[in-house]
């Protein structure tokens, strides 16, 4: 079996970030980049302009377009990648089975979306380079032989944590330019990773489980990096205990790394089991979470420790506004957007006043699921993935860019 910790393998983009000895751009042994307190080098990004959401207003979803998506008046749609095919002007082959995405603005205006692959043994993460006019300019390789990479989490100091969806699955910290080695991070756990999500104002790194008796954890580090930022290195790895009034506590781990014989969930008995943590993010004091064996939206505040449910499948008769409930991602202001792992293979908004709105739906993949929902920076374009594609395509993951007006400058 494959090394989870060989990472970086050129695949047509950019340079590699490992030279023929094993060795990053910035002389960091690759082999060895988890054993300290790697800190990524700071990138200088503009603050993209204030913007507002006006995805309450959205209409309708029309017939399919030509993509085979539905979509409201004044959205349009266009395929950035098929998996097994290049990228549009790029050598780079986009991988199978795209899961969990990110976008980051770049030095020169434009972004990067950053994509999982849910493969076995040789996942990783793949990357499409965006100019500042929309334009594709290159795709590359930011992760290579891991396994099963699922979601993950945007840091707010430019990087994406990709999760390993197995038994013992880790954390790998990716540079999206793909210029750094990935970094491995054994303190954030062992265990069927999910997503994550980084508290900004606390520090606090808060983490899902795939598993049907998951637990929800969160990481509180043992010091800031010269930023400020958590420092992933080293820390303590907790885990959710909910009272019967909805408070949640935390209780730490004793073998986080799963190096005995207790698999992590099971090593505090009181720890409260969520029915497949699915998707997580943070926003103004607020972390919400998908579990889908239940069909649940949680909401995490994390100043008092209250723990609510946004949504719930059980409160629904049909037609159900929203099954399958997955990844997801939340607007500047709020709207909490849902990607269905199979359902009606719609992204979904929970408005800020609880209405439900469907935003997109993809036609004729009904064996496939919603995955990786992203913003660019100007919040005018949303990217996804139907991870499996058509139905008896093979597997084929097709990747979207939706343009439209989700927000519109302050």
């Amino acid at each position: 079996m494959m090394s989870r910790t060989l990472i970086g393998c050129d695949d047509g983009g950019p340079a590699s970030a490992l030279d023929a000895g094993g060795v990053d751009a910035n002389g960091i042994d690759a082999m060895m980049a988890d054993a300290g307190s790697f800190e990524f080098p700071h990138r200088d990004i503009p603050t993209p302009p204030p913007v507002r959401s006006r995805i309450a207003d959205i209409g309708a979803l029309g017939e399919p377009d030509a993509n085979g998506v539905r979509l409201a008046p004044g959205f349009t749609s266009r395929i950035i990648g098929r998996a097994g095919e290049l990228v549009a002007g790029t050598t780079y082959e986009w991988h199978r089975f795209p899961d969990g995405g990110a976008t980051y603005a770049t030095e020169d205006g434009g972004w990067i979306y950053a994509s999982n692959s849910e493969v076995p043994l040789i996942g990783g993460v793949g990357a499409v380079r965006f100019d500042a006019d929309g334009e594709i300019v290159a795709a590359h390789r930011i992760l290579d032989r891991t396994s099963v990479n699922c979601a993950g989490g945007k840091t707010p100091w430019h990087t994406w944590l990709s999760c390993e969806e197995t038994g013992t699955g880790q954390v790998h910290e990716c540079d999206p330019w793909g210029e750094h080695a990935a970094v491995v991070r054994p303190a954030l756990g062992r265990f069927k990773h999910e997503a994550a999500a980084i508290d900004p104002v606390r520090a606090h790194v808060y983490l899902t489980e795939d598993e049907s008796d998951g637990r929800f954890y969160r990481f509180v580090p043992d010091r800031l990096t010269s930023r400020g930022h958590p420092d992933l290195s080293s820390g303590r790895l907790e885990v959710a205990v909910v009272g019967g009034d909805g408070r949640v506590t935390w209780a730490e781990l004793p073998d986080p790394r799963f190096e005995g014989e207790v698999p992590t969930r099971m090593q505090i008995a009181e720890s409260t089991a969520f029915r497949g943590g699915e998707g997580i993010w943070y926003h103004e004091g607020i972390v919400y979470f998908s579990t889908k064996g239940d069909n649940r939206v949680w909401a995490l505040d994390v100043e008092t420790n209250e723990l609510d449910v946004l949504y719930d499948i059980a409160d629904y008769t049909d037609p159900v506004p929203l099954r399958g409930v997955d990844n997801l991602t939340v607007s500047c202001c709020g709207d909490v957007l849902v990607a269905e792992d199979g359902g009606s293979m719609q992204v979904v908004a929970i408005l800020p006043d609880g209405q439900l709105k469907p935003l997109v739906q993809v036609v004729g993949h009904a064996m496939s699921e919603i995955t990786g929902p992203a913003f660019d920076p100007s919040g005018t374009r949303l990217y996804f993935s139907s991870q499996r594609g058509v139905e008896g395509g093979g597997g084929v993951g097709v990747t979207f860019e939706i343009t439209g007006p989700f927000h519109e400058p302050v």
